[in-house]
């Protein structure tokens, strides 16, 4: 029989995928760089499903930083490698050729071209994404979690829309970025002077490529986002 897995990411649309597959394995890739409150999430989380979640991680980079330095890249045209390194190559080394995979996209449009880039990108992967098939949105899954007591990771209420590594570096809005700036002043630093050094302008200002440490001052960051259930909760509570 084909072992189902559910990849969970210590956020909440993942964890509602998880919760209605029922999934065979549940599996987290850690990659060293998430907030502190996701661990606590993640073992609330394991309550929630009534299974323990399997950790792996990369055998060559500690934490998103590691992978930075010593690739001396951070973003841009060939993507982040941080994703390969820390996410994509622990799970290649976990997974089985019959595996089906259970992936936490939901239904709000940017994350249906990202699930539609992962079946192209990846032919071969047996690919399952729940919350598209129900219509279910970020928001939507953020009010199921409320709903089971589970409080989410905290940077959702600092106005985080995923409970990524911080910072993440494939972000190039300047309102993510005065974010992490606000929230995070320690990281925000470490990135502003390590992209300055590899050369790397990861906001997009009016269309054109800046340094991070070049956004003003006075740029709006972004809001949290709030839970909205609608039937489809209903129907996922029941499911």
């Amino acid at each position: 029989m084909n072992r189902r897995v559910s990849w969970f990411s210590c956020g909440a649309a993942s964890a509602v995928a998880t919760k209605l597959s029922n999934p065979d394995e549940i599996v987290y890739c850690d990659t060293g760089s998430e907030d502190s409150d996701n661990h606590r999430f993640m073992l609330d989380c394991e309550d929630w499903f009534g299974k323990k979640i399997t950790v792996i991680k990369s055998d060559q980079y500690q934490d998103t930083w590691d992978v930075w330095q010593k690739r001396k890249y951070i973003s841009g045209i060939a993507g982040a490698p941080c994703t390969s390194a820390l996410k994509i190559a622990p799970r290649l080394l976990f997974q089985r050729e019959s595996d089906v995979h259970i992936f936490g996209y939901t239904a709000d449009a940017s994350d249906m071209v990202r699930a539609e880039a992962l079946r192209q990108n990846w032919p071969a992967l047996d690919v399952e994404t729940p919350l598209i098939n129900s219509g279910m949105t970020k928001a939507g899954c953020l009010a199921i979690i409320e709903a089971a007591g589970i409080k989410p990771p905290r940077v959702y209420a600092m106005g985080f829309p995923n409970a990524n590594c911080i910072p993440c570096c494939k972000a190039t809005s300047p309102a993510y970025w005065a974010l992490v700036r606000k929230e995070f002043p320690q990281e925000f630093e470490r990135m502003a002077k390590l992209s300055r050094e590899l050369g790397a302008r990861l906001a997009r200002v009016d269309n054109q490529r800046v340094f991070i440490d070049e956004i003003p001052m006075d740029q709006e960051t972004t809001k949290p986002l709030a839970p909205y259930c609608d039937f489809l909760c209903q129907l996922a509570d029941i499911k």
